[in-house]
Parts: C-alpha cells; sequence; structure tokens
C-alpha cells in the first residue's frame, strides 16, 4: 500500500520537470526577439537565436530604400545634387517625418540625410517616388533588389517600414542586407553613421544610440512600429575587424541599443575562444523559418501610446530593468565571456560624443554663403509665431491666462480665440475692469470717504434721502478718481436734515456706497 506514493511522487516530480522546460522553452518561442551577430567580410554567424524568424522590419526597412537609391546614384540614373520634390503622398505619410508642404524641394543627399538620422518616413517616399516614379514601382525595386541578395524570407510594401500587410523581413536577410551596403556602397557607407543632423533651429541625433558612443560604431538604423517592437541593425569595427549585429523585438530603444552593444562585445571578445562553441556556419545558410511574424502590439504598447507608433519614442531613459532583461537571453556557450553588464548601459546611458551636426536644408545644392543663407531662411520658418504668440496674449489679453486658455494644447485655436475674445470684449472690457475696482471699494472707498466725512461731518442724511444721486458718482468711479465724487456728496450732506446726524453715522456711510458700486 506504500509503493504507489514513492512512484506518484516520482511522476510528479517528472511532469513538474517537464513544466518548467516547457515554460523555458515557449516564451521564446511566443517572445519576441531575434538576434544575430555575424563577421561583416566572410558572414560567419558567432550567435544566432530565432534569427531566421519572420519579423516586421519597421524602420530598418529604410536601409533598403538607402541602397536602392544609392545603387541609382551610383548607375548614374541620378547624382545626390539632384533635386526632389515633395508629393502630397509623400507629405500626408505618418511620423516620424521632416512635416514639408508639398511642392518643397529637397536633394537626393539631404533627404538621406534625414532620412537615416531622423527616420523620416515622408523623405522615404519622396526619395521612392524619384527614384521609380511611384512608391509601387519602388517597392518593387526593393524586392528585386531583395531577392538578387539572397533575401528570401523579405517582402517589401513600401519604402518608409510603416505597418502593411505583408511587408516582413528576417535578423538573417537583415544581416545580409548590411553585408550587401559595406560591400557594394563603401563610397556612400557615411549615410549609416551619420551622428546628427540640423535642419534651421533643430538638432536631430541619430536613433542609433550606439553612434557616438560606443566605441567603432559604424552603422545602421533601427525601426519601431508597435507589432515589431523595438528594432536595431547595429556594426561596429574593432582592430580590422567587422561585427553586425541585429536585435528584433526589443522592449525600448535603451534596451535594443544596450542589446546590440553587449553582443558585439560579446563577439569582439571570444575571436580567440570561438573552437568553444560549434560552428554556425554563414549567414547564407541559415535555414529560414516558415511561420507568421509575431504581433507585439499588447506587449510592446499595451494601450498605452495615444498617438501613431514612431521610432521619435522618447525614450532614452529607459529603466534598467528593462536593459538588463533584454540581456538576459545569451547562449550557454558566451555566459561566461560576456564583458560586465553594466558597462554597455553606461555607455548606452551617457550623451554621445560632441561632433559638429550636418547641416540639410531645402532646395538645391548650396554652399559657402548661400548654404548659411539658407540655413538661416529655414530657421524663420520653424520658430517667428513662437516668439510673438505669448507676449501678444499675455499683453492684450491677461485674463485669458487666467481663464485657462494658456493650457490650451492646440495653439493656433489658443491664439484665434485670445484674439476674437478680445475685438468681441472691447468695448465691454471696462465694465469688468470697473466691477474689479468696485468691489475693490469697500475697502479703498471707506479711506476716500473719511476725508470728506471729517471735513463735512455729516455725509449720511444726504445720502440717504438721495440714493439716485448717490449712483452716478459710483458709476464714474469706474473711470474717475473716486476723492471727485466723495466731493460733491459732501455739500449736499450738509444741505439735508443736520439735527439727525449721529455719531454712529459714519459707519454707514461708507456701507452705502459699496452696494452702490456694484450696481455700477
Amino acid at each position: 500500500m506504500h509503493f504507489p506514493l514513492p512512484s506518484l511522487r516520482k511522476i510528479s516530480l517528472s511532469w513538474i520537470v517537464v513544466g518548467a522546460a516547457l515554460a523555458v522553452i515557449a516564451p521564446r518561442a511566443a517572445h519576441a526577439e531575434a538576434l544575430l551577430v555575424v563577421e561583416a567580410d566572410t558572414g560567419k554567424v558567432l550567435q544566432a537565436e530565432n534569427a531566421t524568424y519572420p519579423w516586421y522590419p519597421a524602420s530598418v526597412t529604410k536601409m533598403m530604400t538607402a541602397y536602392v537609391t544609392l545603387k541609382a546614384v551610383k548607375e548614374g540614373r541620378l547624382s545626390l545634387e539632384s533635386t526632389l520634390t515633395v508629393s502630397p503622398v509623400a507629405a500626408s505619410q505618418s511620423p516620424s517625418k521632416m512635416g514639408f508642404k508639398p511642392g518643397t524641394q529637397v536633394t537626393v543627399e539631404n533627404a538621406l540625410h534625414m532620412m537615416m538620422v531622423k527616420s523620416a518616413n515622408d523623405i522615404a517616399v519622396v526619395l521612392a517616388e524619384g527614384v521609380a516614379g511611384s512608391v509601387d514601382g519602388f517597392s518593387a525595386q526593393m524586392n528585386q533588389t531583395a531577392l538578387r541578395l539572397g533575401m528570401t524570407q523579405t517582402t517589401y510594401v513600401n519604402p518608409n517600414g510603416l505597418p502593411a500587410e505583408g511587408q516582413v523581413t528576417s535578423a538573417r536577410d537583415l544581416a545580409m542586407l548590411a553585408r550587401a551596403i559595406i560591400r557594394d556602397l563603401p563610397e556612400y557607407e557615411y549615410f549609416m553613421h551619420t551622428p546628427s543632423i540640423r535642419y534651421g533651429r533643430r538638432v536631430t541625433q541619430n536613433f542609433n544610440k550606439l553612434i557616438g558612443r560606443y566605441p567603432g560604431a559604424d552603422g545602421f538604423k533601427t525601426g519601431f512600429i508597435c507589432a515589431s517592437g523595438y528594432n536595431l541593425v547595429a556594426s561596429a569595427t574593432r582592430n580590422g575587424r567587422r561585427l553586425i549585429a541585429v536585435v528584433l523585438g526589443s522592449s525600448s530603444g535603451q534596451a535594443r541599443a544596450v542589446k546590440a552593444a553587449q553582443l558585439l562585445e560579446r563577439g569582439f571578445a571570444d575571436n580567440t575562444l570561438s573552437w568553444l562553441r560549434p560552428s554556425l556556419g554563414t549567414v547564407d545558410n541559415l535555414v529560414p523559418i516558415d511561420a507568421s511574424p509575431p504581433n507585439l502590439r499588447d506587449e510592446i504598447c499595451n494601450g498605452k501610446r495615444k498617438r501613431p507608433a514612431t521610432d521619435e519614442d522618447p525614450d532614452t531613459v529607459a529603466s534598467n530593468g528593462n536593459a538588463s532583461s533584454g540581456e538576459s537571453a545569451v547562449t550557454f556557450f558566451t555566459a561566461g565571456l560576456q564583458a560586465p553588464m553594466a558597462k554597455p548601459s553606461e555607455l548606452m546611458a551617457a550623451a554621445p560624443a560632441a561632433s559638429e551636426p550636418v547641416v540639410v536644408y531645402t532646395g538645391p545644392k548650396k554652399t559657402g554663403a548661400a548654404l548659411i543663407a539658407a540655413a538661416a531662411v529655414d530657421e524663420q520658418k520653424q520658430t517667428p509665431k513662437q516668439r510673438t504668440k505669448k507676449p501678444r496674449v499675455a499683453a492684450k489679453k491677461p485674463g485669458a491666462l487666467e481663464a485657462g486658455q494658456a493650457g490650451t494644447e492646440a495653439k493656433s485655436e489658443a491664439k484665434s480665440e485670445a484674439k476674437s475674445e478680445v475685438k468681441s470684449d472691447g468695448k465691454s472690457a471696462a465694465k469688468p475692469a470697473a466691477a474689479r475696482q468696485a468691489l475693490a471699494k469697500p475697502e479703498a472707498a471707506p479711506k476716500a470717504a473719511e476725508k470728506p466725512v471729517t471735513a463735512t461731518a455729516k455725509p449720511k442724511p444726504a445720502q440717504a434721502a438721495k440714493p439716485k444721486a448717490a449712483e452716478k458718482p459710483a458709476e464714474q468711479s469706474a473711470e474717475k478718481p473716486a476723492p471727485k465724487p466723495a466731493a460733491k456728496r459732501a455739500p449736499r450732506s450738509t444741505e439735508a436734515k443736520p439735527s439727525d446726524a449721529k455719531p454712529s453715522d459714519a459707519k454707514p456711510s461708507s456701507a452705502k456706497p459699496s452696494t452702490a458700486a456694484p450696481r455700477g
């Protein structure tokens, strides 16, 4: 009778072990992280995790947009100085964007800087239309290029990575694209690691936080939509050896940067100890997985985003918890070799190295004094209204600030409302002011009245006998000083019933004007 108990215990323990194993494995399939590190020259895979799992690319799509555009430049179909025009289709794209109006012109060179640094969705469409005439035509060129490069898991629908059905890629394909950029476009590779740009008054740092922070960082692009999570294709060179790291599905911009930095650091560190783990082959030989890309909207956004998802999210102060959770998934082969966890986190939390922003501008190619003038014009376009709004509203309508108009989110509406109020209330503005002064009379009026009272000694009976006469001075008190009406009351009070005056009448005399003042 006692034998079944140990067997039951063994069975229950075995199921607990199986359950624990499934619990560890299941989140890997459901969770959203794909990691890959390869050597740029050889394509050798140093680490791979979900590397061939389909993924939504988000703005890392712009890597292919830049590649196709620069190939057209290299082949002479257009030049970096070619001028492109912002179309209504381009201007209608969701943020992040430059926000140019239709008809604005920009050179290919400036457009590439804007797209790669600020991740401008409108500028990606400008380039697409400039190269192929339309978004669909350019997308076809992108797909043809992907097939030529062996990116068999990638399909493009638009040039900027905004959510679109059927637009997918994988970490494997993105690493292959990064290698193609390095191999085929070395003379234009500076577009992939521009630290910052200046457009007029605004300076925008590269969304790839490794640029200017991680030693030797020299590429490539970030991406984010709710469905994909935070993506990053990064590269760095150390001692003549260049590595490419791909991180897809991180929980924040800080986490993806820390993760990529750690993957690169680990890749550089274990070069002499690669025999400790089995060879993973080259990136081209990784076997694709036939599956649907994970949708991380609920996990990443969780109903907290009230505006369209953009890679421009201000997540520079991400918690270390997010960063460390992104760093936790490492292969056991390199677990004992990883650099101290705090080092990449500290690098990514620090300010980027000082650098001179690349000046971008609208219009044709400019140099020297013409460039300075163009930058000044763009700066003036950005802030003329902001300099005049606040002083005008504050000077003309100070009451509007008290009414809460200064807190309105729509600045243009606040301005129009303030102007309309000033115009409509121009005539009646004196009445509220008079009411305020009259309401303030209970304190000021007795003092003004005390002097005439002491001079004439008997103001009360006259005011009691002629209340209508007392109302007129009260109305005038809103526009003229108080002493004049008080002087008129004093002679009348002496002509009225002097025998009714009492010592206690001084107090009622100050009370009567206070009741008349609100009526005026």
